[in-house]
């Protein structure tokens, strides 16, 4: 049976979103030593979280949850100072969740699973039909309005968001294999012969972390769950592959969701979880035609932003110019003699006379120093490059001084500038 939209509206207000922010993201090494993954910089001016909780109030939900626990401190600053904006006497909140070690054993959060198990109190009393729990640290946009009104139809008992991805690099990722109707008949971590999407035997269905729970039923499994000695704790390990046969339980296709500026467009999503993986989703953002589109005004990304000055270019002679091409440049930055080509600039970054910045992410404060050459690298936010360093071009006393990935993208922190 079909749910008219009025009950669409009223399954909406019934909602909880928990959007997962508790974990550290190790694989992005020494951007997450002094804050967690879901807030660290992107695209200039936004955090990795305000994407899913952007999605969160267009997609009508506005009850959300953020748990969080690890280096957790400028992630509650940010929430708390771009998100309080509900109404509270509407049952309307996006609240800090900060980890309490509330079982008995006293323990941190295990897996994403038990996030959500050691939050069970809350969420009861908040009295939800419908759970929706995500990570905090992908990017993309998505209408969860479409996903729950699919899951209420199918009469589904929990629905899982899966991404299209091709064939040949579905072992990256955990595969959710389904029958003709969409229906989870196995989950498979990374494996090496993925099954296809019935439809499509060119890509297979990757899960993407993004889950829709009714809610009593979620907490008989969270219950089940944690009485299991052997399990991890995690949802796409433990809990979910459990539910195969046992409940109905679906695949929701991404693309059925996503929000696009127009329907030829690949649906966007990313895990910028490596250094490879971020550097690539920010500088994709300097092409002509991003496939993540920032500039729709139907679908605008919200987040907590100090006043800062326009961008500023200055210097027009011979020897130096204040010039950026084909680049994103974030407010508060000046741009003073030097050369930009290719990269994201973050706000409040300057680059001085006569450097040349290339193909790289500089993150907020940043201070480039004269005659410095950068080319695909990451500058962490608040350091300082030296008058003249070059980074970028010798692989060799790169690895020696700073982080150079498998793909040859440099990570500098302030820290490493002060050990040189």
């Amino acid at each position: 049976m079909n749910a008219s939209p009025y009950d669409l509206n009223t399954s909406l207000k019934n909602t909880l979103a928990l959007v997962l922010a508790g974990g550290r993201g190790s694989r992005l090494m020494d951007l997450t030593d002094s804050l967690a993954k879901p807030a660290i910089p992107f695209a200039g001016k936004f955090r990795i979280i305000d994407f899913p909780l952007t999605n969160c109030i267009h997609s009508g939900i506005r009850k959300v949850a953020v748990p969080t626990q690890y280096r957790s401190h400028q992630l509650i600053q940010h929430v708390q100072r771009g998100w309080a904006f509900l109404k509270a006497e509407l049952q309307e909140f996006i609240e800090v969740w900060p980890a309490q070690q509330q079982t008995a054993d006293e323990s941190w959060y295990r897996g994403t699973a038990d996030a959500v198990y050691q939050n069970m109190d809350f969420i009861r009393a908040i009295n939800p039909t419908y759970i929706l729990v995500l990570a905090g640290d992908h990017v993309y946009k998505q209408d969860y309005s479409k996903m729950l009104a699919q899951h209420i139809e199918r009469r589904a008992e929990a629905t899982v968001a899966c991404v299209e991805v091709p064939l040949s690099r579905a072992s990256e990722f955990g595969v959710v294999k389904v029958d003709e109707n969409d229906q989870i008949i196995e989950f498979m971590e990374k494996p090496s012969n993925p099954a296809p999407v019935p439809d499509n035997p060119d890509v297979a269905f990757a899960s993407m972390g993004i889950y829709l729970f009714n809610a009593d039923f979620l907490f008989a499994q969270l219950i089940r769950d944690a009485g299991n000695q052997g399990s991890s704790r995690d949802f796409g390990k433990d809990m979910l592959p459990n539910l195969v046969g046992r409940s109905n339980l679906f695949a929701h296709r991404f693309a059925d969701s996503c929000v696009r500026s127009a329907s030829e467009i690949e649906p966007y999503w990313r895990d910028v979880g490596t250094v490879d993986a971020y550097w690539e989703a920010n500088i994709d953002l300097t092409s002509v035609t991003p496939a993540l589109d920032l500039y729709d005004p139907s679908w605008p990304i919200w987040t907590s932003q100090e006043q800062r000055p326009p961008a500023k270019f200055v210097f027009d002679d011979d020897d130096r110019r204040g010039v950026a091409l084909d680049s994103v440049i974030g407010a508060g930055c000046i741009v003073s003699g030097g050369m930009v080509r290719r990269s994201l600039l973050s706000n409040n970054v300057r680059v001085n006379s006569h450097s040349h910045v290339e193909s790289s992410v500089i993150l907020p404060n940043c201070d480039i120093g004269r005659h410095a050459r950068i080319t695909r690298a990451i500058i962490a936010q608040n350091t300082r490059i030296p008058q003249g360093l070059v980074i970028g071009e010798d692989p060799e006393l790169d690895a020696k001084r700073f982080y150079r990935s498998e793909n040859g993208i440099i990570l500098v922190t302030a820290a490493m500038i002060e050990d040189l």
